[in-house]
């Protein structure tokens, strides 16, 4: 009796065990083949990709080895009609603890900072060139603004006052001669491929969230605060500009296109904004 009852154990732990290795295996494969980013445009974003596909990799191989592991305890144990004694002391299994809780976080923490890093320093710490284009991107509810400081190279001076939606959205001081030459630009925003852009990000009103999916570019625009955000195209055709912060009832028709072109197509569109 006692025989039969183990062997009948046995078969179902495998039966449990092989589920559960089964599950590892296959929510990995899953996981991993249905991941899909847009194509990328622009060279920071192989970094940012890089550190996505690590992290996926890294939580991937420990689901499968946990997955692996469970199914073979409960095969290699399926025949025991009592709870075993310890493996091993309160003492060891502590310290086994700790070490393995360490090991994780370096593997998983230590290849992110060392591939991230890099990243980190471009997209926001880089040195800009003297020439590179620098736009300013004001977000408000439920529009993207977009502003280039003209042939002067100054931004003009701006004053929250002066904003109009139809006239002036971006509230330009008309008694700064600087502000004289600037372009304004609602919901498209031009740039030059295969040159670092600088994005200066402001709001408005509330916070919103600067999303330029295929330049792996997302940068929360926060009322009160300036930041800027530098990266490389390196494709050029139209994109999407998504807002991903609920900014509003009519969050949904945020929605901005981004146009990347060569360098001579864009100095003749920025030439014809200024005429």
């Amino acid at each position: 009796m006692t025989e039969e009852r183990g062997a009948g154990l046995s078969v179902h732990a495998m039966a449990v065990g092989a589920l559960f290795a089964l599950i590892g295996l296959v929510g990995v494969y899953y996981g991993l083949g249905n991941w899909r980013a847009p194509e990328l445009a622009s060279r920071h974003g192989a970094g940012v990709d890089a550190m996505m596909v690590y992290l996926l990799v890294c939580t991937g191989a420990m689901f499968v080895i946990g997955h692996l592991l469970l199914g073979y305890m409960i095969v290699s144990n399926s025949r025991n009609d009592r709870v075993t004694l310890r493996m091993a002391t309160p003492k060891t299994e502590k310290m086994l603890s700790v070490v393995l809780g360490f090991l994780m976080a370096l593997i998983a923490e230590g290849g992110v900072v060392v591939i991230g890093v890099p990243v980190w320093n471009e997209y926001y710490r880089s040195e800009v060139p003297e020439n590179a284009v620098t736009v300013e991107v004001l977000a408000q509810q439920f529009v993207w603004n977009f502003r280039y400081p003209g042939p002067d190279g100054v931004f003009g001076r701006t004053d929250p006052s002066l904003y109009d939606d139809v006239t002036n959205p971006v509230g330009l001081d008309p008694s700064d001669p600087a502000s004289a030459d600037d372009i304004v630009s609602i919901n498209h925003l031009y740039l030059p491929s295969d040159e670092m852009v600088s994005v200066v990000l402001k709001s408005r009103d509330v916070i919103h969230s600067f999303f330029l999916p295929h330049f792996r570019v997302k940068q929360d625009s926060v009322p009160g605060m300036t930041v800027s955000v530098n990266f490389t195209p390196t494709r050029t055709g139209d994109f999407d500009i998504a807002c991903t912060e609920l900014c509003g009832m009519a969050h949904y028709r945020m929605q901005g296109f981004l146009h990347v072109l060569p360098r001579d197509e864009f100095d003749s569109w920025l030439a014809s904004q200024g005429s």
